[in-house]
């Protein structure tokens, strides 16, 4: 049903996110918030939730990454061809853009469910006959260029998508602003309706999923009247974007009815940045059958019919699977995991050995070194009862400290020799993460906080009985039960302990809690070690996913 009449049927929900990540093979996704908007147009299309997304076509992705033996990143564009999964639509709206009339087509993606759903995904595209060369290229890189690029980029995304959207046919319910990147789309609402403010805020759903200050986009009014070239009212701008600068999240604050963050913690730190709003809370969740690991999946279908699309009933896991089962599914995965990490490293991992994993975006809040503070400890926590690390993740081009961050954790990696086995993997995508997530013991997690929003891995891994290991912040500070779901990194937040003694007790939780408890009850308490399997399952999965969050969306902010 890629027909477009068949999909115009009935008022949508239009989604608009930066980067979508739905398959492997069309990198238009950077890291978590791409992902996260996959998973939702996967529950979408699985709930039969009337959504339209609506994204770039980001036709040289983000960038492969290529790691020199030292740990340089070398970034290379992400050529693909959105005509092997896609068709282009005849539809062609106009963006005005430093005093030229900009075109803009769409690539239409159709994704559908085993239930009958169907979400089309549609793929903004500047590279279209007419254009300047320069304007062909708007739609070339996820997250490249200068100020002035990403400008473009959003105004294609926010006031490009409305007029696409209306060329199409479609009849929109909601706009629901996917972080702040998409927010022209309320200033195109505004126009739209003769400046009726409330009717815009009716209007418009707002998703903000960084406490992470420099995660705002802030453009300068200078280049954003550059851009727009007198095609808007900039004192109503200024009015709801800031009166020193356009705040791209500030714009969508003051225009939409219904504001959310993407964790309970995280509400209550964006209610602290953005003071004098109502935020709400929707916690993220993960696609559960797409993160779920071939041996899992087979033993929940025996077990659990129906799990795929009832997440809930995992609930029931540590009633209905046999611990063997549970552990036989779980070795299965992991020899997946060490094969294929062998292969491409050549790094002797063993399907035996107690496997930690960490795989995200290199920069620095995420603290991958926390981890090496002491090499000494690691190397006598090693001979107590053997360990292997295995690390993954793309620093952003212009994040000279990720960039470092990677060569440090090389060194790291060279001082552990011969003693302990790391690898850190290159160009992680979807395709690796599927692999990490369901095939390592456990999952470490140890950004600063409280600039973790959620974070979704630790979802992923749970779902496949591999246990978290993290930081008390994001999602985590949810899910988390000790010794039950998993384990904590330091104190809880409302310890308030300042930023030394924090550090200091979260790394006395890493070394104790690795040499005393994780590491001993892998080697020694098999028992216990699959009951808290099957807890984090039972506990962690049949709530964390994005059918619990979609339902969620539809009943908190669509209706």
């Amino acid at each position: 049903m890629d027909d477009l009449e068949g999909l115009l049927k009935g008022q949508k929900i239009a989604y608009f996110s930066m980067e979508v990540g739905l398959v492997n093979e069309i990198p238009t996704y950077a890291g978590g918030l791409g992902i996260l908007a996959g998973d939702t147009i996967r529950s979408s299309a699985d709930l039969r939730i009337p959504l339209v997304a609506v994204t770039l076509v980001s036709k040289k992705g983000f960038f492969r990454q290529e790691l020199t033996p030292k740990g340089e990143q070398i970034e290379h564009s992400q050529d693909w061809d959105p005509s092997k999964y896609m068709r282009l639509l005849p539809h062609e709206v106009s963006v005005h853009i430093q005093g030229r009339e900009v075109k803009v087509k769409a690539w239409l993606y159709t994704l559908k469910s085993v239930t009958g759903g169907v979400v089309p995904v549609l793929f903004l595209d500047t590279d279209v006959e007419g254009n300047t060369a320069e304007d062909r290229e708007i739609t070339f890189y996820l997250y490249g260029g200068d100020q002035k690029y990403r400008v473009k980029q959003e105004v294609v995304l926010g006031i490009g998508g409305v007029r696409l959207l209306d060329a199409l046919g479609f009849k929109i319910r909601k706009y629901h602003i996917n972080e702040g990147h998409a927010s022209f789309l309320a200033l195109e609402l505004l126009h739209k309706y003769a400046m009726d403010v409330e009717k815009v805020r009716e209007l418009c759903v707002f998703t903000t999923h960084t406490p992470v200050e420099s995660g705002h986009d802030k453009f300068s009014y200078e280049l954003v009247r550059e851009i727009l070239d007198g095609t808007t009212d900039m004192s109503a701008l200024k009015r709801f974007g800031g009166a020193d600068h356009l705040n791209m999240t500030l714009l969508a604050l003051n225009l939409s009815n219904y504001v959310n963050g993407v964790a309970e913690r995280h509400r209550e730190v964006s209610s602290r940045m953005f003071a004098g709003y109502e935020i709400h809370a929707i916690t993220n969740g993960i696609h559960s059958y797409m993160w779920t690991g071939e041996s899992y999946r087979k033993l929940y279908d025996k077990y659990l019919p129906g799990w795929a699309n009832e997440p809930e009933l995992l609930a029931r896991v540590a009633d209905g699977i046999p611990n063997e089962e549970i552990w036989q599914a779980h070795k299965e995965q992991k020899v997946r995991l060490i094969d294929y990490v062998n292969e491409w490293t050549k790094a002797g991992l063993s399907y035996d050995v107690f496997t930690l994993g960490f795989a995200r975006r290199a920069t620095e809040y995420k603290r991958a070194r926390l981890l090496f503070s002491d090499i000494g400890r690691l190397k006598k926590i090693n001979k107590k009862g053997k360990f292997q690390l295995i690390f993954a993740g793309k620093a952003h081009p212009r994040d000279l400290q990720g960039k470092k961050l990677i060569e440090d954790l090389f060194g790291y990696a060279n001082q552990l020799k011969p003693d302990i086995k790391m690898v850190y993997l290159e160009n992680y995508d979807i395709a690796m993460a599927t692999k990490l997530v369901s095939g390592v013991d456990v999952w470490l997690n140890t950004p600063l906080k409280p600039l973790e929003a959620s974070g979704t891995s630790g979802m992923k891994a749970a779902h496949n009985g591999v246990l978290n290991f993290s930081v008390l912040d994001g999602w985590w500070l949810e899910g988390w039960i000790e010794g039950v779901t998993g384990w904590s990194i330091g104190p809880p937040p409302e310890e308030g302990l300042d930023s030394q003694e924090t550090y200091q007790k979260e790394l006395e939780d890493l070394y104790n809690k690795l040499e005393y408890v994780i590491i001993p009850m892998f080697y020694n308490r098999r028992d216990d070690w699959v009951r808290m399997m099957k807890k984090s399952i039972g506990k962690v999965a049949y709530y964390f996913n994005s059918h619990r969050m979609m339902r969620r969306y539809v009943t908190e902010a669509y209706l």
